[in-house]
């Protein structure tokens, strides 16, 4: 602990050497320590979740790794994944991602836990981070695919991350064509500026740069916030200059940026006029106040009886095209903004739907879409699909183009610019006559306002005033690419609040949808795998047969008992198409592990030869207790060592007692020692070394079905031989009718 308070003085002391006027305060925040697994599927990664304040300036992440005690471990890799925004889109296992996925990997470092040592810790600095959301995310390397069983001793890694957070509580604030007068003496000068909604340019000012020392003032501006990402910043040197200017093409629009000026100088003081200018390009025209309640509801209602085919297109009503709603005609239009609804179904499900689904997609004014994205969608996959009607093409049509973006739109589509915006770079779409279809899915999309811009691109040398389309538009955010198709499972994930999903796969496909079928079992392979994990529970037959003939009914019930449930939870739990469930899942799997650590439990129990009361009273009580500890950890490992343990002090207790009365080893005979204890004994073993150290998920269909042979066969040679007074299939007799066992009793009386 003495450690831990002196390196949080000296991170503190660091985050106070930074002087100017500026009043700074600092904050902390830590999160609980996680365990650490290996990865095969997202859920494996550990993710926090933390909240960088306004006007921060400075975030040092403290990583700390430590190693539990127990085991002598080897150098251990740990990969730390950073993103702002939303939870970061990794790949350490070199998966293919799904069609129409594009993705931006986020950035990630490696920390080394040295041999020897129990503790690592590292600190990660980001200098003017973005305020928001940001997520830091942990994992082990590729997992190996060996089964590692609850209770064993291994190498655990717990993984804790602790944020120290630096802000300026008085940024000044830039006015727009204002002059900000500042003295620059030491460290750099900060400034927040707010970007309006409609800016198409921020353009940033230095004027009248004087220097005591020279005539160089050595200066740069550095417009933006660090998110990791390239072209998260744009900076401009003003070495040599007077005066000089940094501008911002397409600036996120409702936001404060931050401004930076620095001097390449040391000991130098410098004076200089800083101001901000901003040019609106385009505005949606005005929206009259007089709402009209009706054709707000029609224009709900027709999208949704048109896609199930009750209303034809012509029935479609638009928002904007209804009386009460038109806008303002006075005003140019420069662009075309439909409404759109926000409907939130359930979680991490949502669905934009457009006023009118059918867009008409003009050359002359581009259409955008506006998407509101709050913070809970970024843990899904943002979809967006395009179907281009090649019935309705007109003029010198060649292509509807499509640019995705946050924060801004992009209004300019039919020119030579790219799908970018001032800090990020957009995702592009098209249609054509040739592919009428085009989708898009984004994985753990930014926490922001998106906009689709749509616009109508001609042929070359083709008079394109006229051209048009009709584009159907959809937008949705779902938990999972597809649900995770056919080969995968989507689940839902939660770090404290906040939640996001990710596929786990099965049957060896991989992938963030399920879709990367490299590693994947052919159908032959998951139909063996089946037929072994089920047929290998048929070898519990034969301890069935024996426990009738040697009169052991109860012990004979609990045997098919376990063959039953574990032949249909083999059946049920087969990671393909090869799957054939009975009953709930969940039962089957408890029911199949009862079973398994009962007979066990009664057949050593049974060994012990003791009286029939007490050995059914042990019976029953210590299937009640096996109950409750499944119940509460089923894949526990004491949940079958404990009673193994506990029946073979029951068993040894019995034949000592037994030995000791009558003065020789009990069991007497040493052919009961050779031909039948030590060969059960092993069998038991070997199966026993088999499921807890050979195991893995490659091999776990015969590895697994090894276990099921061995435990059948060392039943079959450790279930006792018959009492003496019992005759072979002695149970039989105790079905008699009442009449023949009377009858039997009354001929018995009249004898004597």
């Amino acid at each position: 602990m003495e450690k831990y308070s002196a390196l949080c003085l000296l991170l503190y002391a660091i985050a106070g050497c930074i002087a100017d006027d500026l009043t700074y305060l600092n904050e902390f925040y830590s999160k609980t320590p996680q365990r650490l697994s290996k990865y095969s599927w997202f859920g494996n990664v550990r993710l926090h979740h933390f909240r960088v304040s306004e006007d921060a300036v400075l975030v040092r992440w403290l990583l700390t790794v430590s190693r539990g005690s127990g085991l002598s471990c080897g150098n251990q890799n740990i990969t730390v994944h950073f993103r702002a925004g939303a939870p970061p889109v990794i790949n350490p296992i070199q998966t293919a991602f799904p069609n129409a996925t594009t993705v931006s990997l986020a950035h990630n470092l490696t920390l080394t836990v040295p041999s020897g040592q129990s503790v690592s810790v590292t600190l990660f600095n980001v200098t003017h981070p973005k305020p928001g959301d940001w997520f830091v995310a942990a994992h082990l390397p590729k997992d190996d695919g060996k089964i590692e069983q609850q209770g064993l001793p291994s190498c655990s890694y717990l993984f804790q991350a602790q944020m120290f957070l630096r802000r300026a509580a008085d940024l000044p604030i830039m006015q727009y064509n204002i002059p900000l007068y500042q003295t620059l003496t030491s460290g750099p000068a900060l400034f927040k500026v707010f970007v309006p909604e409609f800016s198409s340019r921020l353009d940033v000012f230095i004027l009248n740069c004087s220097v005591n020392l020279g005539n160089d003032c050595g200066l740069s501006i550095t417009v933006g916030s660090s998110t990791l990402r390239k072209g998260s910043e744009v900076k401009k040197n003003c070495s040599e200059l007077e005066s000089c200017f940094a501008s911002v093409l397409i600036p996120p629009w409702n936001t404060w940026l931050l401004v930076m000026v620095e001097s390449s100088q040391p000991n130098a003081t410098i004076d200089f006029n800083i101001s901000a200018n901003f040019t609106v390009g385009c505005k949606p025209l005005s929206v009259s106040s007089d709402f009209n309640t009706s054709a707000f509801i029609r224009t709900i209602i027709a999208p949704q009886s048109n896609s199930s085919g009750a209303l034809s297109n012509s029935s479609t009503v638009s928002l904007r095209d209804q009386p009460g709603l038109l806008a303002n005609t006075s005003e140019p239009m420069c662009m075309r903004s439909p409404s759109v609804f926000r409907d939130e179904q359930d979680v991490l499900s949502l669905r934009f739907t457009v006023s009118n689904n059918n867009l008409s997609v003009t050359s002359d004014l581009p259409t955008v879409l506006t998407l509101e994205h709050s913070s809970s969608d970024s843990g899904g996959t943002f979809v967006v699909q395009l179907n281009l009607n090649t019935s309705s093409l007109v003029g010198g049509f060649a292509r509807v183009k499509a640019c995705l973006t946050p924060f801004a739109p992009v209004l300019h589509l039919n020119r030579s610019q790219t799908c970018a915006t001032g800090f990020a770079q957009g995702y592009s779409l098209s249609v054509s006559s040739n592919e009428s279809h085009a989708q898009l899915r984004i994985p753990f999309p930014d926490a922001a306002v998106w906009y689709l811009s749509l616009q109508t691109v001609c042929n070359d040398g083709v008079d394109c005033r006229n051209a048009s389309a009709i584009v159907s538009v959809s937008v949705s955010v779902s938990a999972c690419i597809d649900d995770c198709g056919p080969y995968g499972e989507c689940r839902m994930l939660r770090t404290n609040s906040y939640l996001y999903g990710a596929c786990v796969c099965k049957a060896g496909w991989q992938g963030w949808g399920c879709t990367d079928g490299v590693t994947a079992q052919s159908f032959s392979r998951q139909m063996a795998a089946a037929l072994l994990l089920t047929f290998s529970n048929f070898f519990f037959i034969p301890p069935i047969i024996v426990a009738l003939y040697r009169g052991y009914l109860i012990e004979a019930a609990i045997y098919f008992f376990t063959m039953f449930f574990s032949t249909f939870y083999h059946a049920c739990d087969q990671p393909g198409v090869t799957v054939m469930c009975i009953m709930d899942y969940d039962t089957l799997q408890f029911c199949d592990f009862l079973g398994s650590v009962v007979s066990v439990w009664v057949t050593i129990v049974c060994m012990a030869r003791l009286q029939e009361p007490i050995k059914y009273l042990l019976f029953m009580a210590g299937t009640l207790v096996i109950s409750m500890a499944m119940q509460l950890d089923r894949r526990g490992l004491w949940n079958l060592l404990g009673p193994v343990l506990v029946a073979l002090v029951i068993m040894v207790t019995s034949w000592v007692y037994r030995g000791v009365k009558r003065r020789h080893c009990y069991p007497p005979l040493w052919r009961r020692w050779v031909l039948f204890l030590l060969p059960g004994i092993v069998s038991a073993l070997i199966g026993v070394c088999v499921y807890v150290f050979a195991q893995t998920d490659s091999n776990y269909y015969y590895t697994h079905s090894i276990w099921h042979v061995m435990v059948a066969t060392s039943v079959v040679f450790l279930l006792p031989p018959r009492e003496k007074h019992v005759p072979p299939w002695g149970w039989t007799n105790k079905i008699c009718s009442y009449r023949r066992c009377k009858n039997e009793k009354v001929e018995l009386y009249t004898d004597t």
